[in-house]
C-alpha cells in the first residue's frame, strides 16, 4: 500500500480546526471563506481515506484519526520551522515579525526593558497586543500570537499544556494594599484573619488574584467582602490609595506607583502570588526571531525577578 502524500497547507487547516474548533473560526484565521475551508479539509479526507471531521450539532469536530493527523501536522510544522531556523542561523540572519500578547501589568512590567533588548536585533519586529482574560483562556490565544504572556494562580497545579511550550518568566508576590493611614499600613505583614472584616476591591472571578481571596476566606473562616471589581490595576490601586476598599496587589508591577499613596503588606499564612509564564505552540517556539524575542523577554524577567 502506498503512503498518502499529504498538501502541507491542507494539514494545517485541519490543525487549526483541532485548535479553533469550528470551521467558521479557521476561515476568519487563515483569511479564506468558510466554503474553501471545508472543500480543503474534504480533499485531506479524500487523501486520507478514513473519515477526519463529524458531524456535531450544527458544527464539526475531529474523529479520532482527525486528531491524529492534526497532531501530526503539529510535526510537520514545528519541523518546516526549525529547518528554516537552522537556515537563518547558518546564514547569521535573525528576522521576521514576531506576535506578542500580554496581560496588562505583565506588558507593563515587562515589554519597555524588552524593546531595549531587542534593539540588538533591528531585523526583528515586535509587535504588541493587550489581552487579559481569566487564567484558563490564556492556551487559546496561542493560536492568534507567536508568544502569550500569562499568569495563573501558584497554589494550585499547573494546568496539563502538553500541546504548548511553557516557558517561566517569574513568580509575583501579591501583597496587601491599603491606605496610607489605615490601622495596618505600619506593619510587617498581615495575616487573613487580620484583614477579613475589609471591603476588598477585586478583579473577576477566574483570576489568579480570586483563588488567593478563596484561601484568605477559608483560612479566616468567613467569606471575603467584595465591593468593587476590575481588571485595571490602576484603578484598583487609586480605589486603595482613597480609602474605598483594600486589594490584592501584585508587588513588583505596583510598587513604584505605591510610593507615597498607598502601603504594600506582605501576606503570611498563606501562599499569596501569580506565576508569569510565556506559552506558545511549538511550531512557533522554533523560529529563529520567535526564540530571539522570548531569550530576551526571559532576560528581562530576570531583572524583575532573580530567582
Amino acid at each position: 500500500m502506498t503512503a498518502a502524500r499529504f498538501d502541507l497547507d491542507q494539514l494545517e487547516l485541519l490543525r487549526e480546526l483541532a485548535d479553533r474548533g469550528s470551521i467558521t473560526a479557521v476561515a476568519q484565521a487563515v483569511g479564506r471563506t468558510p466554503s474553501a475551508v471545508s472543500q480543503q479539509l474534504r480533499a485531506l479526507q479524500r487523501r486520507a481515506g478514513v473519515p477526519l471531521v463529524e458531524r456535531v450539532g450544527r458544527g464539526v469536530a475531529l474523529t479520532d484519526a482527525g486528531r491524529a493527523l492534526a497532531e501530526g501536522a503539529v510535526h510537520v510544522a514545528t519541523a518546516r520551522a526549525q529547518a528554516e531556523s537552522d537556515w537563518q542561523r547558518y546564514r547569521g540572519e535573525v528576522s521576521g515579525t514576531v506576535r506578542l500578547a500580554a496581560f496588562h501589568s505583565a506588558g507593563e512590567l515587562l515589554v519597555p526593558g524588552l524593546l531595549d533588548r531587542l534593539a540588538a536585533h533591528p531585523a526583528v519586529r515586535l509587535e504588541t497586543y493587550d489581552e487579559d482574560v481569566a487564567q484558563d483562556a490564556f492556551a487559546a490565544l496561542t493560536a492568534d500570537y507567536d508568544i502569550v504572556v500569562a499568569h495563573r494562580s501558584d497554589d494550585v497545579e499547573p494546568p496539563a499544556r502538553t500541546a504548548l511550550v511553557t516557558t517561566l518568566l517569574l513568580r509575583e508576590p501579591l501583597d496587601v494594599g491599603l491606605p496610607l493611614g489605615h490601622r495596618l499600613a505600619d506593619r510587617p505583614y498581615v495575616t487573613p484573619l487580620d484583614v477579613i472584616d475589609e471591603d476588598w476591591v477585586v478583579p473577576p472571578p477566574d483570576y489568579p488574584i480570586e483563588r488567593v481571596l478563596t484561601a484568605v476566606a477559608a483560612r479566616a473562616g468567613m467569606p471575603v467582602r467584595v465591593v468593587r471589581r476590575s481588571t485595571h490595576l490602576p484603578l484598583i490601586e487609586k480605589l486603595v490609595a482613597a480609602g474605598h476598599g483594600i486589594a490584592l496587589l501584585p508587588r513588583h508591577t505596583t510598587v513604584e506607583r505605591a510610593q507615597g499613596h498607598l502601603a504594600l503588606v506582605p501576606l503570611k499564612e498563606i501562599r499569596a502570588g501569580r506565576v508569569v509564564e510565556a506559552l506558545q505552540r511549538p511550531d512557533r517556539a522554533a523560529r529563529l526571531a520567535v526564540r530571539t524575542v522570548l531569550d530576551a523577554l526571559v532576560e528581562q524577567a530576570r531583572t524583575v525577578d532573580p530567582a
